[in-house]
């Protein structure tokens, strides 16, 4: 039986999966760096050597017809192994290791722990992305991922590497103005964050008020924005006392209540299913998880969520 792939240019299948991929000649094009008269060229002659319409040709850009969606979903499968294949067999020439992350997670927990991963791995450099949003590790490039979620990402697998728990945070000073001897103090306190969040640390702390909680006097996009303003001495921070361990430990920020709230399901450290055995990822990761168990920190905030799971 003859293979019906030995008819099919694999150039062709690249284009098509582009201008699937992009529902563009253009766009396809463009990326590929081809006219887009050669993309319409390709795709044609794709289709009558398979005697399928696969896109209807629409005014702006291109739908794909019933065949064409199955054979998308095909090619799409395809390129991203062979990309895969490529990036795995390229390793050992490129010598970079490429993280996508979270700032705050980034510049507090991982940032100052890669020095002893790099003096391990000498002859690999590391790349560190700290964009919010949850990239796809194939598509754009990246081996290993930092984040925080549920763990269950299609298509990557990952191995949780501490709790996403958060309790109020501020300087000495603060503290001492506030006379913050019990947590229903912090009802009527200058606090920053999201108000939904401190309502979840309140009912953690069994805290239960009839008057409305002040909101908080300050809200930003990232954890490190928030306890920026505590160490100013703005208000009290709801922050992750693992990732500040080291404000804690030196005195510049004390952590007033022991009580904390799970966030998120946690941080996790996420690579490719199909490159689990990319020596670079796997050093990596064996790496991260080993630092994570090792951390004071991420050992005492787990013991407090056990012995706060213990007194529901």
């Amino acid at each position: 039986m003859s293979d019906p792939l030995a008819s099919v240019p694999l150039s062709s299948l690249r284009v098509f999966e582009a201008a699937a991929r992009l529902k563009s000649f253009t766009r396809a094009a463009e990326s590929l760096g081809m006219t887009q008269a050669a993309v319409s060229w390709q795709i044609k002659a794709l289709e009558q050597r398979l005697g399928l319409t696969l896109f209807r040709r629409l005014p702006r850009e291109v739908a794909l017809t019933e065949p064409g969606e199955r054979l998308a979903r095909a090619a799409s499968e395809a390129m991203l192994l062979l990309r895969r294949a490529l990036a795995d067999l390229s390793e050992a020439d490129d010598g970079v290791l490429s993280i996508t992350t979270l700032a705050t997670l980034a510049s507090q927990w991982l940032a100052p722990r890669l020095g002893a991963f790099q003096i391990a791995n000498a002859g690999l450099a590391v790349r560190v992305d700290t964009s919010a949003q949850l990239l796809d590790l194939a598509r754009d490039n990246f081996d290993v991922g930092v984040r925080a979620g549920s763990g269950d990402w299609p298509g990557l697998e990952a191995a949780r590497l501490m709790p996403g728990v958060f309790t109020p945070l501020c300087t000495p000073d603060v503290a001492a103005t506030l006379d913050l001897s019990d947590p229903s103090h912090l009802i009527e306190a200058p606090r920053i964050g999201d108000d939904k969040e401190w309502a979840a640390w309140f009912a953690a702390a069994g805290v239960r008020s009839s008057a409305p909680h002040r909101a908080a006097r300050l809200r930003a996009d990232f954890q490190a924005l928030e306890v920026a303003a505590a160490l100013g001495g703005q208000g009290v921070a709801l922050a992750s006392p693992i990732l500040y361990a080291r404000e804690i430990a030196s005195g510049m920020l004390v952590q007033p209540f022991p009580e904390l709230v799970e966030l998120s399901p946690g941080y996790w450290v996420a690579w490719p299913t199909d490159r689990r055995r990319s020596p670079k990822i796997v050093r990596f990761r064996e790496w991260l998880i080993a630092a994570a168990a090792g951390d004071p920190a991420i050992r005492t905030a787990e013991a407090q969520l056990a012995r706060q799971g213990g007194q529901t």
